[in-house]
C-alpha cells in the first residue's frame, strides 16, 4: 500500500477539524496521521495539567502510559520541550533520563540509544502541553523536513483549540478540570482515574447530579473511591468555592457525636469549656460528607433527621435554633435495604438520603482501567521513593488485568506499593528503571485467585516475654487491635464488631492504649 504523502495527510487532519469528533478519538486521529508523515516507534500528545503532564493520546506506549502524570520538574526532557518554542531533537547518547523508559511497547528495558525528540504546543500565547517522538534507531529523524515538522506542529495547535471550541464534551472536560485543579490545589484530592464504560457513566451521572440540590448516596464496596465521588460532587457544583465538610460517621464516639455534628455551648456537659461550632455549621452552604453513614447509632439517626427536614440545629445545651443551608452526600458500603428491614436504619433517614443514589463500579468491572490505576500510582510511588521510573512487565500487567480485587482501588495501591518496595530492594541502588514483576505482586501464577484470608489477629500476637501482667495485657490488646484494624482496612466500627466491643468502648480503649 502506497504511503500517503504529507499534503494528503495534511488534507485528512484538516477534514477532521470540521468533523463531530470525541477529543479522545480527534488526538489519537493526529497522532495516526503523524506516524504516517514522520514514521516512528512511539509518539505521545501531553497536556499540561498544573505540574503535570497528563497523556491525550499515546502511539507504541504501553496501555498503562495513559493512567500516569509526569511531572515536568522530575523529567529534564519534557521540562526542556516545554520551555522552548522550537523543536528539540535530544542526542543519542544524551545523559537526560528518558520519561518513556520501559513504557515502549516490546521494549521491557531502558531505552539506552534511540532518537528522540518533540516539541511544546501553544495555545493563545500560552503552553499547553507536548508532541514526543521516539524511535529505536538513532538515524530515524535525519530526514525529517523542518518546515514540515513546524506546519504539523502549527496543525497540531489549531486542532487542539478546535476541539476546545466545536467538542461539547471536551468543553465540558475542560470545565471540570479546571474545577479539578483548583480542589488539587486545596486539599492535593487525586483525580478520578479510568476510561472504561462504568466509569463514564459514572461520571456522567456525576455530572448530572452535582449541579443540583439532591442529596446524594454513594453507595458501594470498600475501597472503590467513594470518597472521591463525594468530592467531584462538590467539585462540580455550584458550591464549590464553599467548605466541603468531612464526617467519619463510623469514628463518632456516641457520648460526643451529637456535639461534633450540631456543635455545643459552655457548660453544655463536662469539658465544654467554651462554644463549639459542630459540622453543620462549618458546612453552612457548602456541603456536609456523611462518610460510613450506615454505621451512625440509630439515637444519632433520629436527630440527624430532624436536621435535615427542618434546616435548622440546635447546639447541645442550648434552646436557640440555627438556620444551616447544607448540601448532604453520604456513602456507605452497606446494604441499606437490609439494615431498614433489620430495624438498624431509620426508613424515612434513609429516604432522605438517597434522593439520587450513585453506584461505584468496582474495580473488577472495569476492565483495563486497572492498568491506567497502576500506571498512575506507580507514577506517585517514584516519586515519593526516589527512583527514576517504576514499570510493569507484559506479565505483571496480565496479572493485574485478571485479578478479582476483592478490595479494589485501595488494595491495588497497596499491593503496588508492597510490590515497588521489592523491587526496589531487588534492584539495588543503580540507576534506570525498575521493573515490577509477578513475583513482586505475590499474587498466584495466573492471578485470578482470591487473595489468602489473613489469620485471625488472636493466632499471631505475640507478647514479650518477662513483662508484668497489666503490660502484656496491654501489649496484647494492643497488637490485636492494630491487626483488626489493618483486616479490615482502617474501619473502626467493622473492627469494634469483630472483637465484640462497643464502640463507644472501643474508642475509649484506643484512647488509652494510645494507638491512633
Amino acid at each position: 500500500m502506497t504511503t500517503p504523502s504529507f499534503s494528503e495527510s495534511l488534507i485528512g487532519i484538516v477534514a477532521d477539524l470540521s468533523r463531530d469528533l470525541p477529543a479522545e478519538q480527534r488526538y489519537q486521529r493526529l497522532l495516526a496521521a503523524m506516524q504516517q508523515i514522520f514514521p516512528c516507534d512511539a509518539a505521545a500528545l501531553l497536556q499540561l495539567d498544573g505540574d503535570y503532564l497528563k497523556p491525550l493520546a499515546v502511539d507504541g506506549l504501553s496501555v498503562d502510559t495513559m493512567g500516569r502524570r509526569f511531572r515536568a520538574a522530575d523529567h529534564p526532557r519534557l521540562s526542556r520541550l516545554l520551555h522552548s518554542r522550537s523543536p528539540i531533537r535530544f542526542p543519542a547518547d544524551s545523559p537526560l533520563p528518558d520519561p518513556y523508559d520501559g513504557l515502549v511497547e516490546g521494549v521491557d528495558q531502558q531505552l539506552h540509544v534511540h532518537d528522540c525528540m518533540g516539541a511544546s504546543l501553544y495555545i493563545d500565547e500560552k503552553p499547553w502541553g507536548v508532541l514526543t517522538l521516539d524511535a529505536m534507531n538513532p538515524a530515524t529523524f535525519d530526514r525529517i523536513d523542518p518546515l514540515e515538522l513546524r506546519t504539523f506542529i502549527g496543525l497540531t495547535e489549531a486542532t487542539v483549540k478546535a476541539a476546545a471550541r466545536m467538542d461539547a464534551l471536551a468543553a465540558r472536560a475542560e470545565r471540570q478540570q479546571q474545577v479539578a485543579q483548583a480542589l488539587q490545589a486545596e486539599s492535593g484530592i487525586p483525580e478520578i482515574v479510568g476510561q472504561s464504560e462504568v466509569m463514564r457513566r459514572l461520571l456522567d451521572e456525576i455530572a448530572i447530579v452535582a449541579q443540583s440540590h439532591l442529596s446524594v448516596l454513594v453507595l458501594g464496596e470498600t475501597g472503590v473511591g467513594k470518597e472521591l465521588v463525594a468530592r467531584r460532587i462538590h467539585g462540580r457544583s455550584g458550591r464549590a468555592d464553599q467548605p466541603l465538610v468531612y464526617v467519619n460517621c463510623a469514628a463518632l464516639p456516641e457520648n460526643i457525636a451529637e456535639s461534633e455534628l450540631f456543635g455545643h455551648v459552655k457548660g453544655a456537659f463536662s469539658g465544654a469549656v467554651a462554644d463549639r461550632a459542630g459540622k453543620f455549621e462549618i458546612a453552612d452552604g457548602g456541603t456536609l460528607f456523611l462518610d460510613e453513614v450506615g454505621e451512625l447509632p440509630l439515637a444519632l439517626q433520629a436527630k440527624l433527621l430532624r436536621a435535615l427536614q427542618s434546616g435548622e440545629i440546635q447546639r447541645v445545651g442550648s434552646d436557640r435554633h440555627i438556620e444551616v443551608d447544607v448540601r448532604i452526600v453520604a456513602a456507605t458500603n452497606r446494604d441499606l435495604h437490609s439494615e431498614v428491614a433489620d430495624g438498624r436504619f431509620r426508613a424515612d433517614l434513609y429516604h432522605r438520603l438517597s434522593v439520587y443514589p450513585v453506584q461505584v463500579p468496582p474495580l473488577r468491572e472495569r476492565g483495563r482501567d486497572v492498568l491506567l490505576l497502576a500506571g498512575y500510582l506507580l507514577e506517585a510511588n517514584q516519586r515519593r521513593l526516589g527512583v527514576a521510573g517504576l514499570r510493569l512487565s507484559a506479565e505483571a500487567k496480565q496479572q493485574l488485568l485478571g485479578y478479582r480485587w476483592p478490595g479494589n482501588v485501595r488494595e491495588l495501591e497497596h499491593l503496588l506499593s508492597r510490590a515497588a518496595l521489592k523491587a526496589i530492594a531487588e534492584h539495588g541502588n543503580g540507576r534506570g528503571s525498575v521493573i515490577l514483576r509477578t513475583a513482586h505482586l505475590g499474587l498466584d501464577d495466573d492471578g485470578t485467585a482470591t487473595p489468602v484470608t489473613q489469620p485471625e489477629a488472636s493466632e499471631t500476637v505475640a507478647v514479650s516475654p518477662g513483662l508484668p501482667l497489666k503490660e502484656a495485657l496491654e501489649q496484647y490488646q494492643r497488637e490485636l487491635i492494630e491487626q483488626r484494624l489493618q483486616l479490615h482496612d482502617d474501619n473502626m466500627a467493622a473492627a469494634a464488631r469483630s472483637l465484640g466491643i462497643n464502640r463507644s468502648n472501643f474508642h475509649r480503649l484506643l484512647k488509652r492504649l494510645g494507638i491512633r
